[in-house]
């Protein structure tokens, strides 16, 4: 008999549809399945793959309502961001899709005349992707799209949260060209999932979005194949507003940043460093907005913030409140509309004042739509705030002092660093973290290189010849 999970409406709690659990013996021979096809699809032509990427992208477009509808119903974030995240996930698909006729050689000098020597790209195998429900579309297309232009065959789990917008997504991959056996999808258990990919000596690669205590076990068990990882793990954002700040532009950024998707990004702004001078005045300006922010079912289309995906979300999240204001918070939003009712959980916007250091929130990334708000007397002391944890993703800061800035730039330990700016993601650039946020970085021309083997030819007696 054939398992399966239900996917659920995180704003309504109802059931949308039941999915298979693909077993052990399957996920083996898509496995297989996508090694074998590996032989073929790397030879294919980079105009081809380009075309097959295009035309991809093209049947994205052509059903951007649809796919939207599925992200905000099975995950719960609004329409308009559903697009939103749509229209990322395109710009990686074009982005690779032009990157596929650029991946160049080299011919490099010999140190001997009667030599020769040639540096060659070629696809790495067989790519396994496991990715979060936080982001279903963008998250799959920023995986797949680099894979499949450098020549790589590729299978992806999604989460069993969100499989439906992957699982719509790889059909319109298919119907664009794709084989069947070059892109894939599997639907278990992510342990399941994990030791069948680390195990399999035809994956040559995997490629995770998650929590970083699920990457540290990747990484030990794919030790035993030697597979190449990438991998985009936990974050805990500082976000550092100076004194002499925009302060309506800053309020406005940070509002987009941490209440996006309910604040369940992996990016968005997790602690908020003031200026102790301007503190009151920004914290004013900042509950206030967060107060206006509307919150409800994402399908309709009045929706600011939706939904947490799920009652462990939840009860994290309202432990962190309550964890803060025992210990002194004080909370300037209303928490009208915090609730748990069956497979259905909402919490309230909330910014939180006079955050100290002990409090749980600082310490552990808080995957909601809670604004912490700490202050700090000199920038040495923000930046020592900002880098004290074991994450470096992202952070942000505003200020409209470039030697403010640059000294902020050297000294944020992260890899992404925003400068009066809450969304600095982009295809053509590289996404990824430092420390125990990851490896690898997703998007630009270092994006496709984890996806390409280097190959050194070393031709010898090439200035002799029989006459």
């Amino acid at each position: 008999m054939t398992k399966t999970f239900t996917v659920y409406n995180p704003a309504t709690g109802e059931a949308i549809k039941e999915v298979a659990y693909n077993s052990e013996e399957e996920i083996v021979q898509a496995i297989k399945t996508g090694d074998d096809a590996f032989k073929v699809w790397r030879n294919t032509t980079a105009d081809e793959r380009s075309a097959m990427l295009r035309r991809w992208g093209d049947l994205i477009r052509e059903n951007m309502d649809e796919l939207a509808e599925i992200i905000t119903t099975e995950n719960g974030k609004p329409l308009a961001e559903a697009k939103g995240e749509l229209g990322s996930a395109l710009t990686y698909i074009d982005w690779y899709a032009e990157e596929a006729k650029r991946i160049y050689g080299r011919t490099v000098p010999a140190s001997s005349t009667d030599k020769r020597i040639i540096v060659s790209k070629q696809p790495v195998g067989l790519v396994a992707a496991i990715t979060p429900w936080n982001f279903p579309g963008s998250m799959m297309a920023r995986k797949a799209a680099p894979a499949l232009a450098a020549g790589c065959t590729f299978i992806v789990k999604p989460a069993t949260e969100t499989p439906l917008t992957t699982m719509r997504m790889i059909e319109l991959a298919h119907e664009a060209g794709f084989p069947k056996e070059v892109v894939q999808c599997v639907n278990a258990r992510g342990s399941v999932v994990g030791r069948l990919f680390t195990e399999a000596t035809e994956v040559k690669k995997i490629t995770f979005t998650g929590s970083t205590d699920v990457g540290k076990t990747l990484m030990r068990d794919s030790a035993a194949t030697v597979k190449g990882l990438t991998m985009e793990l936990g974050g805990h954002a500082p976000v550092i507003v100076c004194k002499d700040a925009d302060l309506e532009y800053a309020v406005e950024q940070t509002l987009a940043s941490k209440f996006r998707n309910a604040g369940q990004t992996c990016v968005c702004a997790n602690r908020v460093l003031v200026d102790e001078s301007i503190m009151d005045t920004f914290s004013d300006m900042l509950g206030k907005r967060a107060n206006e922010l509307r919150m409800g079912n994402g399908l309709d289309p009045d929706t600011e913030v939706g939904p947490v995906i799920n009652k462990s979300s939840y009860d994290k999240i309202v432990a962190q409140i309550q964890d803060a204001i025992d210990k002194g918070a004080e909370v300037l939003t209303s928490q009208e509309g915090t609730k748990a009712e069956e497979n259905s959980y909402f919490v309230a916007p909330t910014v939180l004042k006079n955050v100290t250091l002990d409090m749980t929130i600082m310490q552990e990334e808080t995957f909601g739509p809670v604004a912490p708000l700490t202050p700090f007397k000199t920038l040495e002391e923000a930046v020592e705030i900002a880098n004290d944890t074991p994450f470096g993703l992202a952070s942000y800061f505003f200020t409209n002092d470039y030697r403010t800035a640059t000294f902020l730039h050297d000294n944020l330990e992260y890899g992404i660093v925003g400068w009066n700016d809450g969304a600095p993601t982009a295809a053509q650039a590289p996404f990824g973290g430092i420390k125990e946020s990851g490896l690898g970085a997703e998007g630009g021309i270092e994006g496709i290189e984890p996806y390409l083997n280097t190959k050194y030819l070393s031709i010898g007696h090439v200035n002799s010849r029989d006459n």
